[in-house]
C-alpha cells in the first residue's frame, strides 16, 4: 500500500496519474486535507482518507496499513517543520515502513530561505529511525511560466536572479520521479538531486517567450527588495512575495542549478524543456 500526501495538489495529482500506471488503484491512498476534492480518484477506485497538516489527530487512522509514504511538502512556509514532524511521528505510529520525502535542490546548501524548512526535515526523518529517501526538487519551470500573462501584458518579465542559472523541470517529470522511487525497491538512504536536463537565464526565458509569442518581452533585473515590493504592488501575499524573492536571490547565487541530470535518469527520458512549458503556457492563457 502506497500513500501520497497532498494528492489533490499540484504535484500530488500527477504523482497519483503515474503510480495509477504503476499499480492497482486500490494500493494507493490519497491522503488529502478534503475528501470530496478527491471524489474523482475514489471514482478510479483509489483509497481516499483525511490527511490535514494542520490536524494531527486525522493522521495516523490515514496512514493504517500502509507500507510506503510519499511525504509532499506543505504548502505552508512557515509551518512546514510542524506539520511535516506530526506526519512522521503519525507514520511511525502506523508502522509505515518507508518515507519519501519532497525536499529542496541541494536542501543540505542551498542558499534558498526554503531550505531552512527542508533541512529541518531532513533531520527529522534521520531521527525517526524510519527507513527514507530524499527526492530533492529543483524549481518548476510552472513557476516562471505562471509570469508570462504579466510579462506579455507589460512587454517585461521582472526578477532577481540575476545571471544565476536556473535547471528547472516541468512537475510532471517529478511526479513520475517519485512513482518511480515509490514502486522500487531498495530506495531507502537514496537522495535524487532532481533538476532540469537544460538550464537557462531568466533573460533567456524572457527572450524566449518574446520569440514564441511574437510579442517584446525584456528582462527586468530588480535588487530582491525591488522585486519583493513589486510582487507585493501586483497584489501577492506578503509572505509568498518575499518566499519568492529570496528564491530569485538564491537562484543568483546557484541554488537552482544542477546539472547531474539524475531526474531523466531516474525517469528514462530527457525531461520537459522549458521552452515546451513556455509554449504550453502561451497556447493555453
Amino acid at each position: 500500500m502506497i500513500a501520497v500526501t497532498g494528492a489533490t495538489g499540484q504535484l500530488g495529482r500527477f504523482v497519483i496519474d503515474a503510480l495509477l500506471k504503476k499499480v492497482p488503484a486500490g494500493e494507493i491512498v490519497a491522503a488529502v486535507r478534503t475528501p470530496a476534492k478527491a471524489a474523482d480518484l475514489a471514482a478510479l477506485g483509489v483509497i481516499v482518507r483525511q490527511a490535514d497538516y494542520g490536524q494531527p489527530e486525522t493522521l495516523e487512522a490515514a496512514f493504517a496499513g500502509v507500507d510506503k509514504l510519499l511525504l509532499i511538502s506543505g504548502s505552508e512556509v512557515g509551518q512546514r517543520e510542524a506539520q511535516h514532524k506530526a506526519v512522521i511521528e503519525a507514520a511511525r505510529a502506523a508502522g509505515v515502513g518507508f518515507i519519501a520525502y519532497t525536499s529542496l535542490l541541494h536542501a543540505d546548501t542551498s542558499p534558498l530561505g526554503l531550505g531552512v524548512e527542508h533541512r529541518a526535515t531532513e533531520a527529522l526523518l534521520k531521527a525517526s529511525g524510519i527507513p527514507f529517501a530524499l527526492l530533492r526538487n529543483g524549481w518548476y519551470s510552472e513557476n516562471y511560466a505562471a509570469s508570462i500573462p504579466p510579462a506579455l501584458a507589460h512587454h517585461a518579465f521582472i526578477g532577481a536572479a540575476g545571471e544565476g542559472r536556473i535547471a528547472s523541470a516541468a512537475r510532471q517529470d517529478y511526479a513520475e520521479a517519485a512513482a518511480e522511487v515509490m514502486t522500487r525497491e531498495d530506495q531507502a538512504g537514496k537522495v535524487y538531486e532532481l533538476a532540469g536536463d537544460d538550464s537557462y537565464t531568466l533573460a533567456q526565458f524572457a527572450a524566449e517567450i518574446a520569440a514564441q509569442s511574437g510579442e517584446k518581452v525584456d528582462y527586468v533585473n530588480l535588487s530582491q527588495s525591488e522585486f519583493a515590493a513589486a510582487l507585493k504592488n501586483a497584489g501577492l501575499p506578503e509572505g509568498l512575495a518575499e518566499m519568492l524573492a529570496d528564491s530569485d536571490a538564491g537562484a543568483e547565487k546557484g541554488g537552482l542549478f544542477d546539472d547531474s541530470r539524475q531526474l531523466s535518469q531516474l525517469i528514462g527520458r530527457p525531461t520537459t524543456t522549458w521552452q515546451a512549458v513556455i509554449r504550453a503556457a502561451l497556447t493555453n492563457r
